[in-house]
């Protein structure tokens, strides 16, 4: 695709909705920003609203379309999601030109994301969720679940070898900021708990079911409206991965363990709520879910090389992200019994 001003955008985004989608709105506004999208509410007279996300230059389509279409199989699957608009030929969900790429789906107004959000009922409304959209994706053409070795989100090996190479880098190029010395000081830290991480690991099953997952199932991606799941966002495209591993991402969120004390009931509701829907992962597996997640942010080098890796820059809210990050590591471990005995009374 050819780059395009910003100035130009919103001209062509009105121009495409009506060209593409047959949507001819009466204003176009930017919305919320994307990682790698830049998005915008459409209104038309009839007071309908349209989430228009436009792809960069560098995108790759095609898996675009991919991950477009399995928001819509997980739709067809009653999962809550934003429907989406094909193009006015009925062939794709991502209309495509050399100077502009978008899809449109509808806009779910009044919705707060989950991140530090799961509150009450919620977390039984968002465990059916998931529960309804992995039973869901285990009939997807991309494969049956099998049981297999654990998610590869835990990797020791390649975690130290992540470690030690942000510290050499940092010896190379002596940290600059204090985000950046905090993250030497934290990497030496994580690297001297990998054996304790390491015993985390051993009462985690070795085989564990893998299956189509969403792919980037984290708090910002559920949308909530009052105590009920209004839509789950951004699929990625379809990718094989621990149901377990994703769901831990989404329910042990760091925003979430730091401001809601009472977490491990909580999350023993929603893992009873997801299994009710997708009995396929077993009960032992789901009580693992602390412990993996808990060695995931214990062993994990991100955020911790963003500046290193050229990721992004040291900003305040990096800093505060990596915090909480190490911080949530810490009380999931100390609540770790805790948990998994809520976990076991809840899965019976």
């Amino acid at each position: 695709m050819t780059p395009v001003s910003p100035e130009s955008r919103i001209s062509l985004v009105t121009l495409l909705l009506a060209a593409d989608f047959a949507v001819l709105p009466t204003s176009v506004v930017a919305g919320p920003a994307g990682t790698d999208t830049r998005n915008y509410i459409a209104r038309t007279e009839s007071g309908h609203h349209w989430f228009v996300k436009t792809y960069t230059p560098d995108t790759d389509l095609a898996k675009a379309e991919d991950a477009a279409a399995l928001s819509e199989h997980a739709r067809v699957c009653g999962v809550p999601v934003a429907p989406a608009l094909y193009t006015a030929n009925g062939n794709r969900l991502i209309a495509r030109h050399p100077w502009l790429a978008m899809s449109v789906t509808r806009f779910i107004p009044d919705a707060v994301t989950a991140d530090g959000r799961l509150t009450g009922r919620r977390w039984e409304a968002v465990g059916e969720a998931v529960g309804r959209l992995h039973r869901g994706f285990a009939r997807h053409g991309f494969g049956p679940p099998l049981l297999g070795p654990r998610d590869r989100s835990v990797d020791l090996a390649r975690s130290k070898a992540r470690l030690e190479g942000l510290l050499s880098w940092y010896e190379a190029a002596p940290p600059a900021t204090a985000f950046e010395r905090w993250a030497v000081a934290t990497t030496h830290e994580k690297l001297a708990r990998l054996p304790e991480v390491e015993r985390l690991l051993e009462k985690v099953p070795r085989a564990m079911v893998s299956q189509l997952v969403h792919g980037d199932l984290s708090g910002p991606n559920v949308l909530l409206k009052d105590d009920a799941v209004a839509a789950l966002i951004d699929f990625h495209p379809p990718v094989r991965r621990s149901p377990v591993w994703e769901l831990g991402r989404l329910a042990l969120d760091p925003r979430t363990v730091l401001t809601q004390p009472d977490w491990p009931d909580g999350l023993g509701r929603l893992a009873a709520g997801y299994h009710h829907r997708h009995p396929t992962v077993g009960a032992e597996e789901l009580v693992s879910l602390v412990r993996l997640t808990a060695a995931a942010l214990a062993s994990s080098v991100y955020p911790l090389n963003t500046v290193a890796s050229g990721l992004g820059p040291d900003t305040p809210s990096l800093e505060a992200y990596a915090r909480s990050r190490h911080q949530a590591a810490a009380v999931l471990r100390e609540r770790l019994d805790e948990a998994e005995e809520t976990l076991r009374d809840r899965l019976g």
